[in-house]
């Protein structure tokens, strides 16, 4: 019997394949690693090309018609064209991202709920961004999102050695954990070494089956 290679998987024009955490037990610390609060919504890799925006799930499935308010944001960035990891979420009246409320409003895109917390910076006005170090990217990221709308807002990080302190404070608050990066390192599609997910095991999220 011969056996035949799987066919290749499509994905459409302008997706890239996110990059993904590997789970970690202990949260990683020193003067290389940065924290970021891991919030709990649907990874969205979000491109615009010219005056064409696209939302895609993190299996390449799009989303464009579902979030609009992410949408007309992305339209305004002062770029000829740009992709954007990043999270979408909905939050409750805490202020808190709620992955219930995110399912729900989904489903109901003229309330215009659903926004994106960006973290990762992969092209910008034709450059491939990839190949820099997240601090290169992440410092560029912060200049285009600046005053952009609510639609796309930066997600926030923590410097320093204070991971720990940053876990807890999210399983404090209820949220889904944190992501280590290190900031020396390229975007690598697939599985990572360089970003390191600690879960909050009393989270929701901690059992929840991947969707998307």
């Amino acid at each position: 019997m011969l056996w035949r290679s799987p066919a290749p998987v499509r994905h459409p024009a302008g997706f890239i394949e996110p990059c993904l955490a590997t789970l970690g037990h202990a949260v990683p610390s020193g003067p290389q690693w940065v924290h970021e609060i891991k919030h709990d919504g649907y990874r969205f890799i979000c491109r615009r090309d010219g005056g064409r925006v696209r939302v895609f799930s993190r299996r390449g499935n799009d989303y464009t018609d579902r979030v609009p308010r992410i949408v007309d944001t992305f339209a305004r960035l002062p770029a000829s064209s740009v992709t954007l990891d990043g999270e979408g979420v909905a939050c409750d009246a805490q202020g808190v991202t709620n992955f219930e409320l995110l399912r729900a409003a989904l489903g109901r895109p003229t309330k215009r709920e659903v926004f994106l917390y960006a973290f990762d910076l992969l092209e910008l006005d034709g450059r491939d961004m990839r190949r820099e170090p997240w601090s290169e990217r992440r410092a560029k990221l912060a200049r285009l999102l600046r005053g952009a709308g609510h639609g796309v807002q930066l997600s926030d990080h923590i410097e320093g050695n204070d991971g720990e302190g940053a876990f807890h404070h999210a399983c404090a608050m209820g949220l889904e954990g944190i992501i280590a990066k290190r900031r020396d390192k390229p975007y690598q599609s697939g599985r990572s070494p360089h970003w390191i997910k600690v879960k909050n095991p009393d989270a929701p999220a901690a059992t929840r089956v991947i969707e998307g």
